[in-house]
């Protein structure tokens, strides 16, 4: 486990976007079971967590609200530190191995969409705030309301 100090800003740059911090495995799979999207950041404290992830998904949060393209939950969980947390929130992830920084889309409890560390690492942060619009657009639209 990381000092809760040194992670306390890192953990703040999603929780500042509005991410809901999930630290125990029963309120993981409570915010995973509900109806509609949940989009989920594993956090982490490697660089390309500082680097890219973050800054890609503040970006891509920020297009998707301007859009009306946001999942109906934005959750979290710290990797190295909440372990049965993150444990739970990985079991859903079901064909991907576990990797931090990861993002998934789950519908309806469902993963529908995954981007894993490797994805991260090699590219920008633009470009990682570009896979996640496009994960968000292909299934976030919201129905035009009357």
């Amino acid at each position: 486990m990381y000092d809760p100090i040194m992670v306390k800003p890192m953990r703040d740059e999603a929780t500042a976007i509005g991410f809901k911090e999930l630290l125990t495995p029963d309120e993981v799979k409570e915010e995973f079971e509900k109806e509609g999207t949940a989009f989920v950041f594993v956090n982490s404290v490697c660089g390309c967590a500082a680097g890219q992830a973050r800054p890609g998904l503040a970006m891509a949060i920020k297009w998707a609200k301007e859009n009306n393209l946001m999942p109906d939950r934005l959750l979290t969980v710290f990797a190295g530190m909440e372990k049965d947390a993150v444990e739970t929130a990985r079991s859903y992830f079901t064909g991907y191995p576990p990797s931090s920084p990861q993002m998934a889309l789950l519908k309806d409890g469902k993963l529908v969409g995954m981007i894993e560390r490797l994805q991260i690492e090699n590219n920008s942060a633009l470009q990682v705030g570009n896979m996640i619009a496009a994960m968000l657009k292909e299934n976030c639209e919201k129905e035009p309301s009357a």
